[in-house]
This record gives structure tokens, sequence and C-alpha cells, in this order.
């Protein structure tokens, strides 16, 4: 009987719970509290600083956020990344009062924070704290905005983390097709889509730091806003008294050039052979945010790509499967016009099918009105989102900001949600055919040029795109000296090295490699190594390192990396210096002996020994060894290699010595490498076989 009862019991659970369960569209909510938005005081000093204030009694904090008329669009090409540079080394490097170390101290036994930056259109800085501290750290932020130090540590600091991120941008398809289908846009020389290269970091002072800044924290372009735990009025006076001081200067005009820009039709690729997918974007130039079909724009554009409801997802994702993500955005900005792209990651097999599904929804929107529901259902979704728009009061206060800055009146948005409110079917049929254009758009697929075969032929003559990095000082003078002592030379090194008659198919080497630098514990790490060379173009290694071993491939030009069951592709960029390290090693250049013409260029003077200077170009770049004109053996190799973090070409020297000979091959059993003038590694071998 009790059995019974506890059945019974479940079927009346289940049945309560399906009878509950109901679609998104028929569940019922309580009406939301209503959002009482504060009063926002305005005033402005003498000097042009315009102040925001918003009183907040709920926590005992003091927020300030500021805004400069300043930004990357003033920076001239050939010193691209300046503001931004300005803007991290103003924080990194501290004040003149307030060096970065003490700045720091400060803040932490404080539990404050102050950041500066500058973007592409617009400088801020930002201070947090209690509102007991307010006092006594409003003069330090100040100090920080006015009299910035920039130390050159600091400076040399900021441009290496600059670098950095320059020699891993063609790391992410992503960020690869964002960045050209901005140029197929704007104009590879536009200033809306131009790089931050080596060689305009290099060309940054601190001289330049100091001016770009005098010229623009000036009082005419601020614009200060508070909210937190205090008393307006009170406020007003301390902010009066505390900023008085900053000079008015000049107002800076933002100038932003005009777009020229054809509608056209291409079809554009970018080979990333490290991956499997296709990640593709295709549009044209967008819009203006003071157009009057602002809104409409808006609609329409959340029809077509607005998330898990959008038509790009139900139809090309949901419907036809062909895609981890899609997306899309018609890109209105205040300043100068955004961009129209739809995009979508697909299976290279899937490419071109992608391609058309997406088009293909663009011309629906055109031809075909949209449902009532679908209008209602983009209007409830953009409307039931205000909650999170002003559901703090700094939102508020920078929203209100913002507008300012970018000359909008206070009831833009408010203006914007009544748009919005009134849209029509007709409207949004009426802007697809007016704003979109899918018979001229910039189609830009980033993929595996292999998988992806053929498909991108359809679409017209394809235009395969370089996103090589440039590298300042990689060109080259061709070394002249005496060619037929170079051969002579290069053949008794070449016999010291693999003896005649000996055949070297490959070649296992079994050693430790120590690294060195300062980024490592202890400034070193000790790795246990085993390799096996195929030649001319394969290798085999697996690395002990202290995370578990690692294992590194690489034939004809691909290799591949795997760790704890986890593979994955090498980035071309690991893939090329595979490439070229295999090629300018001694056995290789002993064994193509008669492909390269060698050049002896004198003698050289190293550790109290006179050896004979062999120059060979492989790879276009020259390497030169110091031979041992007794032996034939090389004592050192010497050639020039591009740093990324430096932003500069460096010399690598590679140091020889204990040689020791199995079945006919000679190999140093000791390898020490220096980076510039610090040493980067030291390899010692326990022994090597050949042909095995």
């Amino acid at each position: 009987m009790k059995r019974f009862s506890l059945i019974c019991m479940l079927v009346l659970f289940v049945a309560s719970i399906t009878q509950a369960q109901k679609r998104y569209d028929q569940l019922k909510f309580p009406e939301l509290n209503q959002f009482n938005q504060p009063d926002v005081e305005i005033f402005t000093l003498d000097n042009g600083i315009k102040f925001f204030l918003v009183e907040d009694r709920e926590l005992p904090l003091i927020d300030v956020s500021v805004m400069v008329r300043t930004g990357g669009v003033l920076v001239p090409n050939e010193k691209t990344g300046l503001s931004s540079i300005t803007g991290t080394v103003m924080r990194s490097g501290g004040s003149e009062n307030y060096p970065s170390d003490s700045l720091n101290a400060l803040l932490e036994n404080k539990a404050a924070s102050m950041e500066t930056g500058i973007g592409f259109t617009s400088g801020g800085a930002g201070m947090n704290v209690l509102k007991e501290d307010f006092d006594e750290l409003l003069p330090v932020f100040i100090d920080l905005l006015t009299n910035p130090a920039f130390p050159e540590d600091k400076i040399e600091l900021a441009k290496t983390q600059t670098k950095s991120g320059i020699s891993r941008r063609n790391d992410n398809a992503q960020q690869i097709g964002y960045r050209v289908f901005d140029q197929l846009i704007y104009g590879e020389n536009s200033v809306y889509a131009r790089n931050t290269e080596y060689e305009t970091v290099n060309n940054i002072s601190r001289e330049d730091l100091v001016n770009f800044h005098k010229e623009h924290f000036v009082g005419q372009n601020m614009s200060i806003g508070l909210v937190g735990d205090f008393d307006s009025d009170a406020m007003k006076s301390k902010l009066q008294e505390a900023f008085a001081s900053i000079p008015s200067g000049a107002g800076t005009e933002l100038e932003f050039p005009e777009v020229d820009y054809e509608y056209t039709s291409t079809i554009n690729f970018i080979n990333k052979s490290d991956v499997n997918q296709s990640f593709v974007l295709l549009g044209h130039l967008g819009g203006m945010r003071d157009n009057p079909d602002y809104a409409e724009l808006q609609v329409m554009n959340q029809v077509l790509s607005g998330g898990f409801s959008g038509r790009l997802f139900q139809v090309v994702r949901t419907d036809m499967g062909l895609a981890y993500s899609v997306f899309g955005q018609y890109g209105m900005n205040t300043f100068y016009p955004g961009t129209f792209y739809a995009g979508v990651m697909t299976k290279s097999a899937t490419t071109a099918e992608a391609i058309d599904a997406i088009i293909g929804e663009i011309e629906r929107l055109q031809n075909e009105p949209i449902t009532q529901e679908e209008l209602q259902d983009t209007k409830d979704q953009f409307l039931n989102s205000l909650v999170f728009r002003y559901d703090s009061f700094e939102k508020v206060l920078n929203q209100r900001m913002s507008y300012d800055y970018r000359g909008l009146s206070e009831n833009a948005f408010d203006e914007y949600v009544e748009g919005v409110k009134a849209t029509t079917i007709e409207d949004v049929q009426r802007v697809a055919r007016e704003y979109l254009n899918p018979d001229q758009m910039e189609i830009l697929v980033v993929g595996n040029k292999d998988e992806i075969g053929d498909q991108l032929q359809k679409y017209g003559e394809v235009n395969e795109i370089d996103i090589s990095i440039p590298q300042p000082g990689s060109e080259q003078k061709v070394v002249e000296g005496d060619a037929e002592k170079g051969a002579t030379l290069l053949d008794k090194m070449s016999e010291a090295l693999v003896s005649p008659g000996t055949e070297l198919n490959s070649i296992t080497l079994e050693g430790e490699v120590v690294q060195f630098g300062e980024q490592l514990p202890g400034g070193q790490m000790s790795l246990q190594t085993t390799s096996t060379i195929d030649y001319p173009d394969a290798v085999e290694q697996t690395v002990q390192t202290p995370g578990g071993t690692m294992k590194i491939t690489y034939a004809d030009g691909q290799g591949k990396m795997s760790m704890g069951g986890q593979e994955r592709p090498l980035p071309p960029q690991m893939n090329q210096n595979l490439k070229e390290t295999l090629n300018r090693s001694y056995l290789a250049i002993a064994m193509a002996e008669n492909d390269i013409n060698p050049q002896y260029t004198g003698t050289e003077e190293f550790e109290d020994k006179t050896y004979a200077k062999l120059s060979v170009n492989v790879d276009d770049k020259d390497i030169l060894f110091l031979v041992d004109e007794e032996t034939g053996y090389p004592r050192l190799m010497r050639y020039q290699q591009f740093n990324p973090q430096q932003g500069e070409q460096v010399q690598i020297e590679e140091r020889y010595s204990d040689w020791k000979t199995v079945d006919g091959v000679a190999y140093a059993y000791t390898q020490i490498s220096f980076s510039g003038d610090q040493k980067a590694s030291e390899t010692t071998y326990k022994e090597h076989k050949v042909n095995q």
C-alpha cells in the first residue's frame, strides 16, 4: 500500500511538472519595478573642465571617471601606436611626485584604483576610492593626470608589450578577419584600418609621449564625472579648488577623414594552414549614428542577426547546420561610418554553402516582409533589455557623459526607444532595400587553402591577401668575397662533417638543453630532449618539460605539437622558424654544398685563435661560419634574426665544441647560443645515431 501511494505521488509530481512546462513566449512575468534615474548636476570651471555629479549614498565609495578629447585618430601614420602607449605609461610610470612603485603601494594600502588609457576616438582615466580616502587621493589622481613622469624603462616596457602583441596578431583567425575586413572597407592606408607595426613603435620617443600628453590633457578637453557617497554642494567646492590650476589650453578638434568607398563585389582569401574551419566576413560600408533611420536599421539588424532569435542563427546554424557560430551587425558610428558585416565560422568543406546561405537571408529580408511575430519579438527583446541599460547610477552617468562627448542630445536614447517602438514591418523592408547591397559585398575568408579547394572561384577572381608582418632591417646586402676559396673552404668543412662516401639520411640526438632568461624561475630551465632529423626537411622532437612530455613533429612545411593527450597544429610563424633552423644547420649546409654559392671573406680572431670566415646564403639570409682550417670544423655560426619583443634584427651566435664522429658523421656535443649579448641556451648531447 505504501508503495502504491509512493507511485501515485510520483505520477502526480511528474504531471504537475509537465503541466508547468511552457514555451518561453507563454511565460508570464510580473511588471518590473520602475528604475528612477538620478539627477545629474552639471557645471563648468573657467578653465573649461565640465563636471557631472551624481549622488549615490548606498556605499561609502566615490568613483571618478575622466573623458579627454584626444585619440589615436590624431597620430600620424609613422607613429601609429603613440596614443595607446601614452595612455599606458601615464599609469604604469606614475607621476612626478608619485613614482610608479610609490603610487602602487599607496593605492594597495588604500584599496583604491587609478587607471588611464587612450583609445582611437577618446582618452580616459578613472579612480575608485573609499569616501574617507577621497580628499587624500584626489591630489594624487590630479598629479597623475597632469604630471606623468614617463620614465624610459616603463616606455620601453610598454613598447615591448606592444611588439609582443604585433608578433601574435596572426595567431587567431577571427582577429585576422576583422582586421583585414576593415582594410577592405576603409582602405589599407586609412587611419580607420591601419596597423601598429614594429617600425612605427620604434619611431616613438619619450618626447613624443610628453608632447602628446601636454597638448591634449588640458581643461578645454576634459569632462569629469563623479558618482558616490557625497554632498553635491560640498563636492562642487572641493572640485573647483582642486582642478582650477589645470591650464585651459586649446581645445582639440578631432578631425575624421571622409571615407572614399565604392560598393563593389570582391572575393578575398587569407590562407591559414593551421585551422580546419573557415572564418568568413561579408559586407560593405555601414552608416552614421545621426542617420534618421537609426532606430529602423537597428531593428532590421536585430531581425537578421540578433543572437538566438535572428534569422542567420535560425536558418544558417539551426536549420541548415552550417555554422559553429553566425553573427552580424549594421554598424553606425558617431564620428565616422561603421561597417555592415555578416559572418560565420563553418567547416572548410561548407565555406561556399554558408556564404550563399547568408547572402540568401539578406536578399530575403529585402524581398519578403518580416512577420508581425518577428517584429514584436524583436521589439520585446530590445525593450526588455532596457532594465540593464540603467541598472546603476554609474551607467547613467557614463551614458550622459558619452552623449555629451559625442555631441548627442541627452534625450538621444529616449528618442531611440521611441523610434524602435514606432518601427513597422514596412520600415524594416524599406531600410533593408535602401542600405543593404547583397550583390555588392566584400567577401573575406580566412581558412585552410588545401581543405577549401576551389569553392571560392564561383564568386570571381580570388584575391589572396598577404598578412605577413613587416620586419624592419630584414633587407640584407649581398656578401661578396673570394668565391673560389669559399668553395674550397666549404668543401673542407663538408668532408669534416660528413665523411666522403657516407650517405646521411637521418640523425638522432639525445641531450639536455639549459635555457636562460629573466622570465624563467631562477633565470634558467633544464630540459631533456630527443630529436630525430630526417633530411632534408622533417624533424621529430620529444621534450621533457616540468608540465609533462611535449612532442613536436614537422614535415613538408607543416608541424604539430602534442602534450597531455591534446594535439594542435603549429602556427605558421613557428613552422617557418623550424624550416629555417633545419636549412641553416651545418649538416644541412654540408650536404647542400653544390647548391650554395659560398664566399671566403677573410679571417677573424676568436678566443685566441684565427678562423677563416665562410659566408653562405640560405633562405635569402646571410650566414657566417668561422671555420677551423686545420680540422674543417665550424667554431661558430652567426646570423641576423628578427626579435619580436625588441622589434628589430638581433645577432644570433651559436658556438660549437667537443666534436665526436659516429658512422662518418661529426657532431658538436656542446653548443652554446647567444642572442645579442645575452646567453640564450646551452645544449649538451650524450650521443648521436646515424640512419637509425
